[in-house]
């Protein structure tokens, strides 16, 4: 049976109150958490398909989850921050340790995974491995995580490829007349999500828009984003990518690694070497690639999702 989702507001008191928005699906009181993190410019509701498709195996079970897709700070229902510099992983990563130690205080969960789709698999990255470090706590250590796409080594080609379009919008003035114009719009520059029929590619288009006082549309993410993004330079990457390796070590989740065949932001090499470096977990990192897909698979083909799903879920 479909189902929507609810959407929820946590405020994150160190962030001044600044509201972050999450969308619950399923029993909000199951002692299964599944919490989904989106990409850069994304939002929660890219996880629409992948969270009803985890329900309706759980219902066919005779199981009971929740699913929580975040709108990381600055995107999607979320609030916008006054300085952008804030924008940042390991400040998402306070955040989501503050979301869901508070979560676990008002619905307690007894299993935590994490499916986290490029910036969301590198806060869970960051997260996860200062947990496993010792340096961060969590009131229920994770079971289970999805990286799509991501990795602690970043192709730089990538990053400037994203740079060249990320916030380019302004933030109250419409630049499309419908959702069809906004989703025929990003198509070209979201091509290497690979192949989506019309309806579904404008159910992830739509969410990814907010209205304008002209009647118009915009992008639902603040513009100010690159600004931090883009004051990072290739040497800065690269000097940060042992950190992010050391994290990832230190993960003790049971971990899946999706990639697009075709991705030029997780280069082959690194997904092979993180199936050989996650020395805390329990067994290696598992690694599924998807062909006909670049950066990054959306999980909206059941030959996708079915795979992410039966890893949850195992």
């Amino acid at each position: 049976m479909t189902v929507l989702p609810t959407r929820h507001h946590f405020p994150l008191e160190h962030r001044g109150a600044k509201r972050m928005a999450y969308w619950l699906w399923g029993d909000p009181a199951a002692s299964h958490l599944v919490v989904c993190v989106h990409g850069l410019t994304r939002q929660g509701r890219d996880f629409d398909v992948l969270a009803q498709a985890i329900l309706d195996k759980a219902s066919s079970r005779g199981e009971s989850v929740r699913v929580i897709c975040v709108d990381i700070i600055g995107r999607g229902a979320s609030d916008w921050l006054a300085d952008p510099m804030d924008y940042a992983v390991p400040l998402y990563a306070q955040d989501m340790l503050a979301f869901l130690t508070a979560l676990h205080t008002s619905a307690p969960y007894q299993r935590l995974d994490w499916v986290g789709t490029s910036m969301g698999g590198l806060i869970g990255m960051a997260t996860l491995g200062a947990v496993g470090m010792g340096v961060a706590t969590l009131p229920v250590a994770a079971a289970r995580l999805v990286l799509n796409d991501v990795g602690p080594t970043i192709e730089w080609s990538s990053l400037v490829r994203i740079g060249s379009y990320l916030g380019k919008h302004t933030p109250d003035v419409g630049i499309f007349t419908s959702a069809q114009e906004a989703a025929d719009a990003m198509w070209q520059i979201s091509s290497s999500f690979g192949p989506h029929s019309p309806a579904e590619w404008l159910a992830l288009s739509t969410h990814q828009l907010r209205p304008c006082t002209d009647g118009k549309w915009t992008l639902a993410y603040d513009p100010a984003i690159a600004i931090p993004f883009k004051a990072v330079n290739q040497e800065q990457t690269v000097a940060g990518e042992a950190a992010m390796w050391q994290l990832y070590e230190n993960i003790t989740a049971k971990t899946l690694v999706t990639r697009g065949l075709e991705s030029d932001l997780l280069s082959p090499a690194t997904a092979k070497a993180m199936t050989e470096r996650g020395f805390k977990m329990p067994v290696p990192a598992r690694l599924v690639e998807f062909a006909g897909v670049g950066h990054a698979p959306t999980f909206v083909a059941s030959n996708q999702h079915d795979i992410v799903v039966d890893f949850l879920l195992d």
